[in-house]
């Protein structure tokens, strides 16, 4: 648990395949236990003290519920799945969930759709690619932020009545584990080192980052993103905030990273009908 930082993330990317998983190398502490308790081993239960010591450190602020009051801007991010059979059903959703900014991922034909359902509560709106935001407030400045071959990440500035925010979403490149191969996630860093490139060169003070970015916080090989900005679920959520897969969540994979604001609160939503979850924040400008 502590070495995790270590781990060689060469070939077959182990450093990052168990930095995604990180919080479930818990479930060793009662494995150990319940073998410390079959031997009828003192020495041994004691000794399971350490690791659960060690997880606690790493997690145990996790686990507390930090979600306050006082937002002034709430935002969704949602990979609502391309092939997603009710987009507008999923539209629905996403602006009950009182959102100032929707953004989604893998709009794969639907766009069409998803506007006409948020038109009435989210005039504004950008679509690039794969990617789009829909806004209550002004867009200016719309543009692709090249991260792929083809357009998946998109930069926009938000007219908020507290001045201009800066907002990309993004969806870096998916990752697979096959045993010959091990975790595939070459494709997926270097969107993520282009991303990271551009929220750099970023002139605004205040930058929010939402999407999916097939990986965790805690994962090294997206340091060159997450170590720009703060976590809004790290910072003001209540648990892990874990978001794929939708059916039963493993990992938190869906996030909102800001720069210049305080996150005030973090959570999911209800499933929608795609393989993720939809996440969302409250932000004080």
């Amino acid at each position: 648990m502590l070495g995790h930082a270590r781990i060689p993330d060469g070939a077959g990317h182990l450093g990052s395949l168990v930095e995604t998983f990180l919080p479930w190398t818990g479930l060793a502490v009662p494995l150990l236990m319940l073998c410390a308790l079959l031997r009828r081993s003192a020495t041994a239960a004691v000794a399971v003290l350490l690791p659960a010591v060690v997880w606690c450190s790493l997690f145990g602020g996790t686990l507390a519920d930090k979600r306050a009051s006082g937002g002034e801007l709430t935002v969704v991010t949602h990979n609502a799945n391309e092939e997603n059979p009710d987009p507008a059903r999923t539209a629905r959703a996403l602006a009950a969930s009182g959102a100032d900014l929707v953004a989604i991922e893998e709009l794969g034909d639907n766009a069409p759709a998803y506007s006409a359902a948020l038109r009435a509560g989210h005039p504004y709106h950008t679509v690039r690619g794969t990617v789009g935001l829909w806004s209550r407030y002004p867009l200016a400045d719309a543009r692709t932020v090249d991260i792929a071959p083809w357009p998946r990440a998109l930069r926009a500035t938000v007219r908020t009545p507290k001045g201009p925010v800066a907002v990309y979403v993004a969806h870096l490149l998916s990752v697979r584990f096959t045993p010959l191969y091990g975790f595939g996630t070459s494709g997926r860093d270097t969107a993520a080192r282009a991303l990271a490139a551009a929220l750099r060169a970023e002139p605004l003070p205040r930058t929010l980052l939402m999407g999916d970015f097939n990986g965790t916080t805690d994962d090294g090989a997206l340091s060159a993103v997450t170590s720009q900005l703060r976590s809004a679920q790290a910072e003001s959520g209540a648990g892990f905030g874990l978001s794929w897969p939708a059916s039963f969540p493993v990992a938190r994979i869906d996030h909102i990273l800001v720069r210049g604001m305080e996150p005030r609160s973090a959570w999911t939503l209800p499933s929608t009908g795609s393989d993720h979850l939809p996440v969302a924040a409250s932000v004080r400008l």
